[in-house]
């Protein structure tokens, strides 16, 4: 699914509640540094886009006039949520575009909270990071601790990405930070998909423990996917993933 405006909704999130989207990417198409077999936008290379990315002049004004015709109806979102067509992080303007919509949220709605869903690729970026510590809600997808597997669901376009970098900036966030991890099985390139491996949650579990977040979310396939052999994580797999990480004391939402 591709949006086609700067701001969409508001939709009911399984996991932030009322929220308003904001989409930093052009509208006829997709941009992310990850092409993962699980996007509900679908594969990069089947949604090149040809327009541009809105300025950050749009992206503001269009947020104000949402916020003025959300207020007027007597209805305000929980939480304004950058996410849309591909990373958020990666719009050159992103820190100012954090800047113009903690000012606006603060002048329309004060009560709601800032996220932004990212897949921490560009966590590297100081003016990013810096931008991601003003929000309440950094939400960072970890989706496995073993660099075969990141390679194998989130494919990332960057070749030296790998994880012993993403615990690193992850960490740098001091606990003020959420964690995001899908679990899936399946089978992608007749390899089997699966990062629900006693290794895997072992190694996931001792990353928290490094990271500290304020809250873990996990949850598994929900909408269509691109890869067609991909199965939803089951409840009872969820559930037991949660409960060990609730024994370590963590924060844990799970969303089936």
């Amino acid at each position: 699914m591709i949006f086609d405006s700067i701001v969409y909704g508001p939709i009911h999130s399984r996991r932030l509640g009322i929220s308003l989207g904001m989409n930093l990417f052009p509208t006829d198409g997709k941009l992310c540094t990850f092409d993962c077999i699980y996007c509900e936008c679908g594969y990069n290379k089947d949604h090149r886009p040809h327009e541009k990315m809105p300025r950050r002049e749009e992206v503001r004004e269009a947020l104000a006039r949402k916020l003025d015709e959300m207020r007027a109806d007597g209805k305000v979102p929980d939480v304004i949520t950058f996410a849309g067509n591909g990373e958020p992080t990666m719009h050159p303007d992103f820190a100012g575009i954090i800047d113009d919509t903690i000012a606006i949220r603060n002048q329309h709605c004060p009560s709601a909270k800032i996220a932004v869903l990212s897949n921490s690729t560009m966590l590297g970026k100081e003016d990013v990071f810096q931008a991601l510590c003003k929000i309440e809600d950094n939400i960072m997808k970890l989706d496995s601790v073993l660099d075969k597997r990141i390679r194998q669901i989130n494919v990332p376009n960057q070749p030296g990405f790998c994880f012993d970098e993403l615990l690193k900036n992850l960490c740098r966030f001091d606990g003020k930070v959420i964690i995001q991890t899908m679990f899936l099985h399946g089978e992608s390139n007749g390899e089997p998909v699966d990062n629900l491996s006693e290794e895997e949650i072992s190694g996931w579990i001792e990353a928290l423990k490094q990271i500290r977040p304020k809250q873990v979310m996990i949850y598994t396939i929900d909408r269509a996917t691109p890869l067609q052999t991909l199965r939803k994580a089951t409840k009872d797999e969820l559930d037991a993933i949660a409960a060990r990480a609730r024994g370590e004391g963590f924060d844990v939402t799970v969303s089936y």
